[in-house]
């Protein structure tokens, strides 16, 4: 991205929370003043307050029309749930759909619970096959029923298509907006047939060539189609190296393809090799995003949550995570506790255990982190995984071997035991080992069967760092030092 680009989404950036900031004046003014209003007896009270309240909403309504529907889905997102409904409702008809789109899962559930049938039907109805399936687990079955009646046929044959795929395939992220062409057709055929459209579909950077089959048969770029000489059939001038995907494939895959190969755009294909939909980069841009903050959410244990909401629901929202926390505690605390006498009579255990556990879990999540991104990117195989694991146990004998002799210099220095030293080099030393297996092994099962090798690994480390770290420490004090 040049400079140019950084300061046109900076100054959109700013501008979003500019708008903001102005809804937000509007409303507090509107309870200022209505507040005012309605404190002061007059003749007409109810008369007055209408007309402030109308004068108050259309500022606030003019304000909402001239924003992108991404902006407003922003927007809502910044706003408690009682000002949200008051702007949710003066947002025009047509844009609820897209900003439906956009928010939070969290945020979209306050905004549906505020809607009636008939206007959640008409929202849909306003949005393409694959957006209403985007959006069809949050909606009422008898609104999926009504919006299935007003589709045509070949929009409700592409609605259960999307529908059909599980979360996180290409099917479930692909969209039914594309170009075909013929490939014994002219250039200038493809162009007198593009200038009849409407529009081009968004991120359309090349048109698919297909048989009268729907078979793929290349590709035909836009630059091709402008600077090559009309009168050149399409076969001539289209490619065949081309990136397909099938609508079973991982989505994560097809992004690491999509930032491997620079793609805009990519056909979606069956066994058959007939295309059923097509990849844009804003698919893959979305996928990102929500993945990115589903395993921010998941690492500590949470789901999608509404920042404004109650706090029942914050607080049910954050018990799993607190309840897995406090029985590894537990845990840990036990292991503390079959090494009481000896830290009864060595007091100085109490403060330096602490200090084991902590590096090798900081070492253990450095490791998490590496082979996390590793397997992300289809790094880690069969054939490398073994000399990984020895590599990420070499570097926790040199880490554990240095940093545990400062560690046990530290503490002879401090209490004047030099044995004292030694056990805090050695228990750290084997902590270290410790947190690199399990910062290595736990991802990796994660993956085999099937969970998101981003969520649990962190707790899961802790829960090994801490009590094994005790348990080492202590260990070897109670048999070299008590």
């Amino acid at each position: 991205m040049d400079n140019f680009d950084r300061q046109a989404a900076r100054g959109r950036v700013d501008s979003v929370q500019q708008a903001a900031e102005e809804v937000r004046a509007i409303l507090q003014k509107h309870e200022i003043v209505e507040g005012l209003v309605h404190r002061q007896e007059m003749p007409r009270q109810d008369l007055v307050e209408n007309l402030v309240q109308k004068q108050n909403f259309i500022e606030l309504k003019n304000k909402l029309d001239s924003l992108h529907p991404a902006d407003i889905a922003a927007i809502l997102e910044q706003l408690p749930l009682d000002a949200r409904m008051i702007v949710w409702n003066l947002v025009k008809a047509d844009l609820d759909g897209e900003i439906l789109l956009e928010v939070s899962d969290a945020v979209r559930a306050t905004l549906i619970a505020d809607m009636d049938a008939d206007e959640l039907v008409a929202a849909t109805e306003q949005l393409e096959a694959d957006e209403i399936a985007d959006l069809a687990p949050d909606l009422p079955d008898e609104v999926i029923a009504d919006v299935f009646r007003s589709l045509s046929t070949d929009e409700r044959t592409q609605l259960r298509a999307a529908m059909s795929y599980p979360d996180d395939t290409v099917g479930a992220l692909m969209d039914f907006e594309m170009v075909t062409v013929r490939e014994d057709v002219s250039l200038d055929v493809v162009l007198r047939y593009l200038r009849r459209l409407d529009r081009l579909p968004a991120n359309t950077d090349k048109l698919f060539v297909v048989d009268r089959r729907d078979t793929l048969k290349g590709v035909l770029s836009i630059g091709d189609l402008i600077v090559a000489s009309p009168e050149s059939e399409v076969s001539q001038v289209m490619s065949t190296d081309i990136v397909t995907f099938n609508p079973d494939s991982d989505a994560e895959s097809a992004a690491h393809a999509f930032e491997r190969y620079d793609l805009v755009s990519a056909p979606v294909v069956d066994v058959h090799n007939r295309v059923v939909g097509r990849m844009t980069i804003t698919d893959i841009v979305d996928y990102i995003r929500e993945d990115a903050e589903q395993e921010s959410l998941g690492k500590v244990g949470l789901r999608d949550e509404d920042l404004f909401s109650s706090v029942w629901n914050s607080a049910k929202n954050r018990w799993l995570w607190l309840a897995v926390n406090l029985g590894t505690a537990f845990f840990a605390s036990r292991v503390i506790g079959i090494f009481e006498d000896s830290i009864e009579k060595l007091v100085a255990l109490a403060a330096l255990m602490p200090i084991v556990a902590a590096i090798a879990g900081n070492s253990g999540n450095q490791t998490v982190t590496l082979i996390v991104r590793a397997l992300a990117f289809d790094e880690i195989t069969r054939s490398n995984a073994r000399s990984l694991l020895f590599k990420e146990i070499g570097i926790a004998v040199v880490n554990g071997l240095l940093w545990g002799s400062i560690a046990g210099l530290f503490a002879w220095i401090l209490y004047g035991d030099m044995s004292l030293g030694l056990v805090m080099l050695s228990a750290m030393l084997l902590n270290l080992i410790v947190g690199a297996a399990v910062g290595m092994f736990v991802p990796l099962f994660l993956q085999r069967i099937g969970r998101d090798p981003a969520i649990g690994s962190s707790v899961l480390l802790t829960f090994s760092t801490d009590s094994m770290g005790f348990f080492i420490f202590l260990g070897l004090a109670t048999v070299f030092l008590v």
